[in-house]
This record gives structure tokens, sequence and C-alpha cells, in this order.
């Protein structure tokens, strides 16, 4: 009888670590997003590139929609395991916001592109970043053309392009199974050219010096808190 007492007892502590531990990570992901959103409206506003905490070795360059999919998502920079656990982030080998070129998107299948498990042909994809050139925020409208699951190893929607492509990929299938043999992968065609973003007030050149704004985030978790696990 005491032993079953004690093995209730360690279940029941076991357990409620697991639900601190859930809550936590939840909590974490919650307060990365608000600061991953701070980090790109400042950028937005004053025009320097702002990353969403101290130490933190990415920041927001664009912003990621697709109406109907409900897709909303900030990008930032560089598709580091470290940088995918707080949002879709870019593949430094394909073409910059832009340029000409393939523009490559990486996200998590779990949570950040888990709704391209909707996508469909004909799609429209949204894409809007600030140019640093021109000071001004600027955007650009997609439509899939191309859905295609692939072996890891295929990687020749990665491969430059003549034409102004957007080719975003996760892992697959969807959802939290343990294993993700496999590639998704959405192209999209330019529908136009770029323009300038509705209602977006440039800045002019010069008229902030970089980082001369604060930030209005008081509290920040610890570095260790922010580490690489995914959200």
């Amino acid at each position: 009888m005491k032993f079953l007492r004690f093995l209730f007892g360690m279940t029941l502590i076991a357990g409620g670590c697991l639900t601190s531990r859930a809550v936590y990570i939840r909590a974490k992901a919650k307060l990365a997003g608000v600061l991953v959103e701070r980090a790109w409206e400042h950028r937005v506003k004053f025009g320097d590139e702002q990353p969403p905490w101290p130490w933190a070795d990415t920041h927001p360059v664009a912003r990621l929609q697709i109406p109907r999919l409900g897709l909303d998502e900030i990008v930032l920079e560089g598709a580091t395991p470290r940088t995918l656990a707080f949002g879709p982030a870019r593949l430094l080998s394909g073409a910059d916001f832009g340029e000409p070129g393939n523009l490559e998107l990486a996200g998590h299948r779990t949570s950040w592109f888990l709704p391209l498990k909707g996508m469909a042909l004909g799609d429209r994809i949204e894409l809007q970043w600030y140019d640093a050139r021109g000071h001004r925020l600027r955007e650009r409208s997609y439509t899939v053309e191309l859905i295609r699951v692939v072996l890891p190893d295929d990687v020749s929607l990665l491969a430059p392009t003549a034409d102004d492509e957007l080719t975003l990929v996760t892992c697959y299938p969807f959802g939290h199974s343990p294993h993700s043999q496999e590639r998704y992968y959405v192209r999209a065609s330019a529908a136009g050219p770029s323009r300038l973003s509705a209602g977006a007030s440039g800045i002019a050149a010069g008229s902030l010096e970089p980082n001369s704004a604060k930030s209005d985030v008081t509290r920040l978790p610890s570095a260790g808190e922010m580490s690489s696990t995914e959200p």
C-alpha cells in the first residue's frame, strides 16, 4: 500500500512537471511573438534593423500573408534552427527581398507553416518588406503555381531562377508526427512588380540614427530562457 501511494505521488509530481513545462513553452512562444512583432513595427517606423531581444542573432525582415489560409507571420533573417524556433525565416542561399530570382522562406510544419497543408493552386500570397535603399515599405503579390512533396535530397526547387519566384518549404507530413522524411514545397510566381505599401509612411535617409529609438519592452527573459527550443 505504501508503495502504491508513493507511486501515485510520483505520478502526480511528474504530471505537474510536464504541465508546468508545457505552460512555460507556450508562454515563451507568446512572449517571443510579441517581441518579434514589436521589432518589425520598429523596422517599419524607423527603418533600422531591430533584433527582437538584445542577444538575438536575427531580426525581422518581412511580413508573409496568405489571406485564404489566415496565415500572417513575421519573417526573420537566416533560416537557422535557432531562428526557426521563433518564426519563418529567409534562406540566405536564395534571393533577397526586392531582388530578382528565387526568394526562399522556410518554416516549421508544426507551427508557422502548418496552414500550408490547406494550400491550393491559384492561392494569393502577399509579401511586405522594408526597402533600405528606397527607405520605403514595399509589397508584392504572388500566385501559387506548384505544390510538391519530395525527398529531402531533392533541392531542385531551391535552385536559382531566371524569373521572380517565391518558394516556401517545410517538413512533411504536417503536425507533430515523430518522422518527417519528406519536404513540402510551394512555388509561387510574381503577379506583378513590387509596389509601395498602401498607407505606409517612409522615412528620409539619415532622419534617424540607428537604434536611436528606444524599445518599449521593459522586461525580457534571460538568454537561457530564449533558447533554440521550438515553441
